[in-house]
């Protein structure tokens, strides 16, 4: 897929489709770990609705249940889940992150060991692990034509959720993604690793959240995590031969929690598109009935099916008579008023779709406007007046003159057509209004909807201190002319 630099692809998956999905997939490995928790011997299940199977099972074989493993298993949980509760309330406060999974492993080896769990009480423990590495092979291609369609579903499974963390962390640390170099690297890191049969590896929630209470920036992190990998395999991997399997599910049951937790998103997904909660609900469901890459094909497809049966019903344009808006202004406001200000007209749905492109144009016509520093006394009238950029989503209107970089200068969104949004939408615009505000840039919304209105108010922390919703762009003009003479009143007093 790198090859074909399939990334700009990567816009179909949408943040509800990757939440719901990687939300089934926790649900599965949680339901594998079952048999382990309860101390139950189970056949191996598999297959569409192997999922109710497996429970159905374990109802059927309640009386199998080892009170031991299950006693052990719900103290392993508890004690996990309050630690690393603990740590990350005080994490600010405490230099060294105590490593409970570590101890918790030890502890837990040492005391099978010393009390013989394995044949007092019948408990299940992991048993003996090769030391080293095995020497590299060529997989064997003979049974490619078995696996591969479990090999394909399995790799777009695992590039979807390192894909959905590294969005994720990318959000959060304020930089961007290059989605077919993800694809690149998730490919080396599962392709070099086959010729000495590894596992298929991928991102985990558990692992980069603990970097994050680390304090990790780096590289060098998973450098050091490697060398600690390294160390376990060839010296302190033949000691886990006592650790019980309990405890071992437990700690990957915790170790998902992120994952699971993802259920919280179902409040945000009601009340900002319900839609996008219909979305996640029935790819939830479809990925726990049959497998992850099913549902995670199913939310594509039915988040684009949705997508095009909305779009020929909705308004794509809206032409706004320029003269009378003007007239208007310059008939309620001063000319030095008009300078400062930038009229962006979104004329089309904002939808996952269209909003990176929307969010990148903008974001490319304010740069240009806080880097243009020379005055337009030159031009006339009439061309400071016409259309300066085309957006993807709207029509740039210039006033006036663009002012200073240094200068504190407003921006007019007039959704007038913004007939459709969805989550991924709402999500930009309220980047946008952030972006903005960091940069010295005032924005307002004319001719907003109610939902439009509701939804932004309900995803972000917007500055509730001004107004920044108007009826229509004449009042957000106004506004802007009573504060700029607010703040004229209050530099004279200060003088």
């Amino acid at each position: 897929m790198f090859v074909l630099q399939l990334g700009s692809a990567t816009f179909l998956l949408t943040e509800p489709v990757i939440s719901a999905m990687t939300t089934g997939a926790a649900t599965h490995v949680v339901t594998s770990q079952v048999k382990y928790l309860l101390g139950i011997k189970m056949p191996y299940i598999s297959g569409p609705l192997g999922f109710f199977y497996i429970y159905a099972y374990v109802f059927e074989n309640i009386k199998s249940v080892r009170l031991e493993a299950l006693l052990l298993s719900l103290l392993s949980i508890v004690v996990l889940v309050l630690v690393k509760e603990l740590n990350e309330q005080f994490k600010r406060k405490i230099k060294v992150v105590l490593p409970v999974d570590l101890v918790l492993i030890i502890a837990a080896s040492f005391a099978c060991y010393c009390t013989n769990m394995e044949n007092t009480y019948g408990l299940e423990v992991v048993g003996h692990i090769p030391k080293g590495i095995p020497p590299p092979r060529v997989p064997p291609m003979n049974i490619l034509s078995a696996v591969v369609t479990e090999a394909f579903g399995v790799a777009l499974v695992g590039y979807v959720a390192s894909l959905a963390l590294a969005q994720g962390s990318a959000k959060k640390f304020k930089y961007s993604v290059d989605d077919n170099q993800e694809f690149l690297a998730h490919g080396l890191s599962n392709v070099i690793p086959s010729f000495f049969f590894c596992i298929p590896s991928a991102a985990a929630m558990g692992r980069t959240a603990g970097l994050y209470s680390t304090g990790a920036k780096t590289q060098v992190a998973c450098l050091i995590s490697c060398i600690f990998v390294l160390i376990v395999i060839y010296a302190i991997g033949p000691l886990l031969y006592w650790l019980p399997m309990c405890v071992l599910a437990s700690i990957i049951v915790v170790g998902l929690k992120g994952m699971l937790v993802q259920f919280r998103d179902l409040k945000k997904y009601w009340n900002v598109d319900k839609i996008d909660w219909g979305i996640w609900i029935s790819t939830y469901v479809f990925t726990i009935c049959f497998a992850a890459n099913v549902g995670l094909l199913f939310g594509v497809v039915c988040t684009i099916a949705i997508v095009i049966g909305r779009f020929p019903r909705t308004k794509t344009l809206s032409i706004i008579n320029m003269k009378e808006m003007e007239f208007k202004v310059k008939t309620e406001s001063d000319d030095e008023t008009l300078q400062q200000v930038k009229i962006v007209s979104i004329n089309n749905p904002l939808v996952f779709l269209n909003a990176k492109k929307f969010n990148t144009d903008l974001m490319n016509f304010i740069q240009k406007e806080n880097a243009s520093n020379q005055p337009l006394d030159d031009i006339s009238k009439s061309e400071q007046n016409t259309l300066l950029n085309s957006l993807s989503n709207g029509n740039c209107n210039e006033d006036a003159a663009q002012p200073c970089c240094s200068e504190r200068w407003s921006l007019v969104l007039d959704c007038s057509g913004l007939s459709l949004f969805d989550y991924s939408g709402v999500s930009t615009l309220v980047e946008v209004y952030m972006e903005c505000k960091g940069r010295s840039v005032d924005v307002s919304l004319a001719n907003c909807t109610a939902s439009l209105i509701k939804a932004m108010t309900y995803y972000g922390n917007l500055d509730s201190e001004k107004p920044i919703f108007f009826e229509s762009v004449s009042a957000a003009i106004r506004n802007i002319y009573s504060n700029k003479n607010l703040s004229k009143l209050s530099d004279h007093s200060e003088v």
